[in-house]
């Protein structure tokens, strides 16, 4: 058995088109866990059309997937941190204050699409940071850093119910370890910017933490937690979170890059951080 979910922003969801799609699909009855908001009905295999409904969905608003009905609650969230967990690229913002912000930020976009090598992008960003106070990084944390929405119901919800939560990013340990500790993360991974004294030195620690190293990051977790890969839910937007989202019993791609979006099996594009609670079966009466 499996569940299709629909979600879409506060007070989007037509509830006349749950109750066509339900009637298009032969599905069992509609169970809604928030108003207007997301509902979910069952099903016995995929729908033939899905992918097609999904498209045509999309457009107005709606976010379809379909998850197996069987353990749903994950035991494990894995979450990458930039454009997921907050709604910045820090090492945009870092560059942005030393001045080649829009050099930097066209690097990152490009390598979050998965059309650049994503060790070779960082070098290069990274480089051009060279000389940068250390006192910027607690500045940027300061005045440029948000917490993307629904990230602290989404932790203080799974973690209520016995989650672990891991946060592992291609981003920076500097940014990582604040952010861990604000949200309530368990652990926290990321790579090292390299210092100079009271500056950066332009390079970052080796061995980089990327795609790969991602996928490391989850099957060590699973595994010192007595758990499998099918326990656990991981979201992302870049083309290095791709390997984890399908390697994850519950792979979410959040209003991701297009390709990462197109490769991904769960997309959200149109809920916040609180669209993986749904995924999972958590009813809005049931958030912390």
């Amino acid at each position: 058995m499996y569940a299709i979910s629909l979600l879409a922003a506060p007070g989007r969801l037509d509830p006349a088109l749950v109750t066509s799609l339900q009637t298009a699909f032969g599905a069992g009855s509609a169970q809604w866990l928030a108003p207007d908001e997301a509902a979910e009905f069952p099903v016995v295999s995929t729908p033939s059309n899905f992918e097609e409904v999904r498209v045509q969905i999309a457009q107005m608003g709606v976010d379809l997937n379909i998850v197996p009905a069987t353990n749903r609650k994950k035991r494990l969230l894995i979450a990458d941190m930039d454009s997921t967990m907050i709604g910045q690229e820090c090492i945009d913002e870092l560059a942005d204050e030393a001045g080649v912000g829009a050099r930097v930020a066209d690097i990152t976009a490009r390598a979050m699409n998965g059309e650049l090598d994503f060790e070779a992008a960082i070098d290069e960003r990274v480089g051009l940071l060279k000389g940068l106070p250390l006192a910027v990084i607690k500045s940027v944390l300061e005045t440029r850093i948000t917490l993307a929405p629904g990230g602290e119901t989404l932790l203080k919800t799974m973690k209520a119910n016995g989650a672990y939560a891991a946060l592992v990013s291609g981003g920076f340990v500097q940014f990582t370890s604040a952010i861990a500790a604000r949200l309530g993360f368990d652990e926290n991974r990321a790579n090292t910017l390299l210092e100079d004294g009271d500056t950066l030195s332009g390079k970052v620690q080796r061995p980089i933490l990327g795609q790969e190293a991602k996928v490391e990051a989850l099957n060590d977790i699973t595994a010192r937690l007595n758990i499998t890969t099918e326990d656990a839910i991981a979201v992302g937007d870049g083309a290095n979170d791709l390997a984890m989202i399908h390697r994850a019993g519950m792979g979410v791609a959040l209003h991701a890059k297009p390709t990462v979006a197109a490769a991904a099996p769960i997309k959200v594009n149109h809920g916040d951080l609180t669209s993986l609670l749904f995924l999972q079966g958590y009813a809005k009466t049931d958030f912390v």
